[in-house]
């Protein structure tokens, strides 16, 4: 025998409590010391109007519990029944208890319509506002786990940072998100100015679960024949914690911008934040869009901002041009070193015709009175007058020289045929002549 096993689930006890148009419940766990641990029980409540019992409601609560959207001055009648879910244990029932419900009273118009915004893990608390004088707003919260206990919560609240004593009828309550793994509560508390106030209705926030999935940023690039898709995780800075805890895929639509004709949306779906797409047009224009969703939470986001880009022309043609230039320049390379070449020898023939390098020797250079400044082009013979200085001294030894002996000198020089071997010599030697005889009379 395992007492565990075979041991039966008792009934709890219960308290009620009507006040202000509700009814407060109050659970004691069954007494049993088996039941190590109260906390895995949970209570399942039947709910009825005392006089129509076939009309009845079943409610999963928490051991300390608020039933509300109850008919005023009414008797109802309920009864609790405690579970072991993980073991597949089910309890007896309680006794059953009734009690009336009584009238709402509150001079105060609580707020109404209290509903949540969350997106990418940034939430915000809404309501409106049905009291026209001057109010303010307390917007509180209560973590989710203390419900769980069997002890009274009433006195737990607390408030929303930078959401106190608030005009405006929204609030921005992601700071006080900090686990991802519980839930929360939240209500707005309304105050006029004479410090009455009223509480609304709570709300339970899951962040995971309440919590929406913006769609995504992409980038577009084209390489030679990809077209390559960078996903950015929706939430910005929140992106990391949006992908490690929703386990994000991506589904991709892409197609051809053409006015011409309509064409076929393709998918593809990726887990990773880049995507490719093969099998491209050249000089198309082709759109994308991309949404996020998590299989695991059953969530998907808005499909992005549609990105367009248009693809390369083909490539023979470029590849043909490039050919052709350089071909051409290979050619014009060609061109230019032979008429270098050609400039080069022309040059040389110049400078060694009419610039040489050498000249004639001295010997012939006066050669038949021709001056040979190029051994290949004659020039005019030009008759050029040689003439002789012949230096007299005057002494007085000269005054004393018999003219006869002059004159025989003379004569002598005459028949020795010592002349010159032009005409030009001859008359030079003339005029010496008379010249010395001059300076001799």
């Amino acid at each position: 025998m395992i007492p565990y096993c075979i041991a039966q689930i008792g009934p709890p006890e219960i308290e009620l409590q009507s006040i202000n148009g509700v009814i407060k419940v109050k659970v004691s766990p069954p007494e049993a010391k088996m039941w190590i641990n109260p906390l895995n029980f949970k209570y399942n409540l039947i709910i009825w109007e005392n006089s129509s019992i076939d009309e009845f409601r079943s409610l999963s609560i928490f051991p300390t519990d608020i039933i509300d959207d109850l008919v005023p001055d009414t008797t109802y009648c309920l009864k609790v029944q405690a579970t072991i879910p993980l073991d597949l244990k089910e309890g007896l029932f309680s006794p059953i208890r009734c009690v009336k419900t009584t009238h709402k009273v509150n001079d105060l118009v609580c707020a109404t319509n209290v509903s949540i915004f969350a997106l990418n893990m940034k939430f915000h608390l809404q309501w409106n506002n049905q009291y026209k004088q001057h109010v303010s707003y307390n917007v509180q919260y209560l973590m989710g786990y203390l419900k769980k206990l069997h002890d009274d919560y009433s006195v737990k609240w607390l408030s929303v940072p930078r959401c106190e004593n608030i005009t405006d009828t929204q609030c921005n309550f992601s700071s006080i998100i900090t686990a991802t793994s519980g839930f929360y509560y939240l209500r707005v508390q309304t105050m006029n100015e004479y410090n009455k106030s009223c509480l609304s209705d709570e709300v339970k926030v899951d962040p995971l679960i309440t919590n929406e999935i913006g769609p995504p940023d992409v980038k577009l690039d084209i390489s030679d024949v990809l077209l390559h898709i960078q996903i950015s995780p929706p939430g910005g800075s929140e992106s990391d914690f949006m992908r490690d805890h929703y386990e994000l895929s991506y589904r991709i639509l892409y197609w051809k911008n053409s006015s011409d004709k309509e064409e076929e949306i393709k998918m593809k779906e990726i887990k990773q934040t880049i995507g490719t797409v093969s099998d491209l047009t050249p000089s198309t224009l082709y759109c994308v869009k991309v949404q996020a969703f998590s299989e695991l939470y059953n969530k998907s986001s808005h499909y992005s901002k549609e990105e367009c880009i248009k693809t390369p022309g083909d490539k023979i043609l470029p590849l043909i041009i490039l050919a052709t230039f350089v071909t051409a320049l290979i050619a014009v390379c060609l061109v230019a070193t032979a008429l270098v070449f050609a400039l080069y020898q022309a040059y040389n023939k110049i400078k060694y015709v009419f610039f040489p390098s050498c000249q004639p020797p001295l010997n012939i250079e006066h050669f038949g009175g021709q001056l040979f400044s190029s051994p290949y082009l004659p020039t005019t013979e030009e008759l050029i007058e040689n003439c002789s200085i012949i230096e007299t001294i005057i002494t007085e030894e000269v005054n004393q020289i018999d003219f006869k002996d002059y004159k025989h000198s003379k004569q002598s020089s005459r028949d020795s045929g010592n002349y010159s071997n032009d005409d030009d010599n001859n008359s030079g030697s003339k005029v010496s002549g008379e010249m010395v005889e001059k300076e001799i009379v």
